[in-house]
């Protein structure tokens, strides 16, 4: 079966052509330096040719608002507009836990509007609602510093690691549309808690306090938005066990 990964080389897109291949399925890696480009619509036509599966892994280059809404919704109105001339039969689009319920993040703006599209677009889909990523939150800690002093909400996360996040996306991938899903991992805590953890363990010498009236990417946030509603799926990687293999990027 032929699935198009649409951000195929990026941090999950990768990891999900990587582990459709190993499945014996057609991964296509579909991105601006593989010659497709779904903000132009460069090589969309092209790369969909046969394609039964498109997975639409791509993100935002800017978290500026209006930027992260235009990307979504041309992003996604291109891809919707090539699969229908293509005969594309399952549309899969990573999101986020949490955006179906009352926040003001304006990123999760972005991810509604992509999300309201798929479902009005007559395709049949799965969107794979996922928590935050292990992966972020050493930046979540750099945009939240003041001095040597780390200020978060204690809001409540259950993050997991972007290697679970491709295996739910590229099980989505490969079977039957599912709708709306929820993906998680094993921990709950508050966003302060984890971010104290990673920076413990990094030898960082930056204090964590908490602050609920510190914001999240510019947003406050809820106890609960950030986490999985009940019946989500829920993946094994801890934060203890990821922290070892994965230090933190060079400087």
């Amino acid at each position: 079966m032929k699935i198009v990964i649409i951000g195929g080389t990026g941090l999950i897109g990768s990891k999900v052509v990587a582990q459709l291949r190993e499945q014996g399925q057609d991964a296509v890696a579909a991105a601006p330096n593989t010659g497709v480009d779904s903000i132009t619509g460069e090589g969309l036509a092209e790369a969909l040719e046969g394609a039964a599966v498109v997975v639409d892994v791509a993100n935002s280059p800017s978290f500026e608002p209006a930027a992260v809404l235009d990307f979504f919704t041309t992003s996604t109105t291109n891809l919707l507009e090539a699969e229908r001339a293509a005969g594309v039969e399952h549309h899969v689009a990573l999101t986020i836990v949490g955006t179906n319920r009352p926040q003001d993040i304006p990123y999760f703006a972005g991810k509604v509007a992509q999300e309201k599209l798929i479902r009005e677009a007559g395709v049949s889909f799965t969107l794979v609602h996922a928590t935050q990523f292990f992966e972020f939150l050493g930046s979540i800690a750099d945009i939240s510093t003041e001095g040597t002093t780390v200020r978060l909400p204690g809001a409540l996360m259950q993050p997991m690691a972007a290697e679970d996040v491709a295996t739910a996306v590229a099980r989505a991938a490969a079977g039957s549309p599912r709708g709306d899903i929820e993906i998680a991992g094993p921990e709950q805590l508050g966003l302060d808690e984890f971010v104290r953890r990673t920076l413990a363990f990094r030898e960082d010498a930056r204090t964590v306090e908490r602050d609920d009236t510190a914001t999240y990417y510019g947003a406050h946030v809820a106890e609960r938005t950030l986490v999985p509603v009940e019946g989500a799926e829920i993946f094994p990687t801890t934060l203890q066990e990821w922290l070892p293999l994965n230090p933190p990027p060079a400087r």
